[in-house]
């Protein structure tokens, strides 16, 4: 049956809100940089007047559906990856009830089960596809390959499958873009730094924020006189958490604790290795911590610390700078416009390039005074949640231009 694409609205027609489906793997009770980066959109999306809706997994094989969310059944593949899950191939309750509500746009923010439904429900309305891509998967390959120039090729390859049935893609850095680039993906590509609602990280200013960092530290049997590195980050290989205990010993530095908070597969390893080099003593392991608990840990903290090289922003970083942190990190292309040298942090290269930063931040109250001011006024600055939901809009508006009026098949929808 051939379907003409309605042309643009009149104007005796009564202008409705823009309508954006957005689809995602990962959702509540999760917790990583998808989710954060996905509830932030939403949240700015609607409060430039778009009705939103979200299409994501279930926590079991029901799919469950709520106000402005869709959940479709879903199955562990927790194997593969931790808390990760595969969707159900068909809910055609949820997907009769999508197509009937008739989204102008889609954007998918995962390139697995819910980028399926994605692509499905774009191309049966004839709607722009916009799609978020959020993960370097190249630095994930030890969880699906024993060769890491095997699974690159693989990345790669899939990679831009995926995009090539999309109409824009939204990166979060330069360094992405030219990844994707060197991929050979030719969609428009979007550098769109994700904004997070830095309202709720700060450093600690009432009477009551100073008791529980005090709190804190006391239960983590750190002295008043000692200096606090911190890092926020789930316990995996992939976040190279081993280098930042190399480095913390390399300093060696006895008036220095270092915090890991969060917990993570790779938890038994790095305590292993802490003991390895000698500074298990210096060292606390916070385990597991609530999303809403996350900003009191980085009040802990004088210095935020990071090894990482697979993060494609690092949404830490930034909620590290709004809590008043200079950062050290390990250098790499997606910090560019994080880390201003010498201004926000600095990001080493080698042990003695760590240590002689370290140095010059604990060693200055002054110094590490201005740098902490400096990183907080730039996380408001740059990667504020307003500017992000109005650029993120730009690319629908301009996706939405790009697709003249045409004549289309309408896409079968599987039972």
């Amino acid at each position: 049956m051939l379907t003409t694409r309605p042309g643009p609205r009149t104007t005796s027609e009564p202008r409705r809100p823009l309508r954006v489906l957005i689809t995602t793997d990962w959702w509540e009770p999760v917790v990583n940089g998808v989710v954060a980066s996905v509830q932030t959109l939403r949240r700015e999306l609607i409060a430039l007047g778009v009705d939103v809706r979200v299409l994501t997994l279930s926590q079991g094989i029901r799919p469950h559906h709520e106000p402005g969310l869709y959940r479709i059944g879903s199955v562990s593949a927790a194997l593969v990856y931790e808390r990760a899950r595969v969707g159900m191939p068909s809910s055609r309750r949820v997907l009769r009830d999508i197509l009937n509500w008739r989204p102008d746009v889609v954007h998918s923010q995962a390139e697995f089960s819910t980028y399926v439904w994605a692509r499905r429900i774009a191309r049966t309305l004839s709607v722009p596809l916009v799609h978020t891509y959020h993960t370097i998967y190249e630095d994930y390959t030890h969880y699906y390959s024993p060769s890491r120039t095997m699974g690159r090729k693989v990345v790669e390859t899939f990679s831009r499958r995926v995009l090539a049935g999309t109409d824009a893609v939204v990166v979060p850095t330069a360094k992405v873009a030219d990844l994707l680039t060197g991929y050979g993906v030719h969609q428009p590509l979007h550098v769109i730094p994700t904004g997070l609602d830095l309202n709720k990280f700060r450093p600690a200013r009432s009477t009551e924020e100073l008791a529980d960092t005090r709190a804190l530290r006391a239960d983590l049997g750190i002295a008043e006189e000692q200096k606090v590195l911190v890092s926020v980050s789930r316990l995996a290989k992939e976040k190279n958490l081993d280098e930042v205990l190399e480095m913390v010993a390399a300093a060696d530095r006895p008036d220095t604790v270092l915090v890991l908070v969060g917990d993570g597969p790779y938890r038994a390893e790095l305590e292993a290795r802490a003991h390895s080099l000698g500074i298990a003593g210096r060292v606390r392991f916070t385990g597991v911590v609530a999303p809403a608990e996350v900003q009191r840990w980085y009040r802990v903290g004088d210095v935020f610390v990071s090894a990482s090289r697979s993060e494609t922003q690092g949404l830490t970083f930034i909620e590290a700078m709004a809590s008043g942190l200079p950062l050290l990190a390990r250098r790499d292309p997606s910090l560019t416009n994080v880390i201003l040298e010498g201004r926000t942090g600095w990001q080493y290269e080698d042990a003695a390039q760590f240590s002689t930063q370290l140095d010059s931040l604990l060693d200055d109250p002054l110094r590490r005074e201005q740098m902490a001011v400096a990183a907080l006024e730039h996380a408001h600055a740059t990667f504020g949640a307003k500017k992000f939901g109005r650029h993120v809009l730009d690319v629908y508006e301009q996706a939405r231009e790009r697709r003249s009026p045409q004549i289309i098949r309408r896409q079968p929808v599987a039972a």
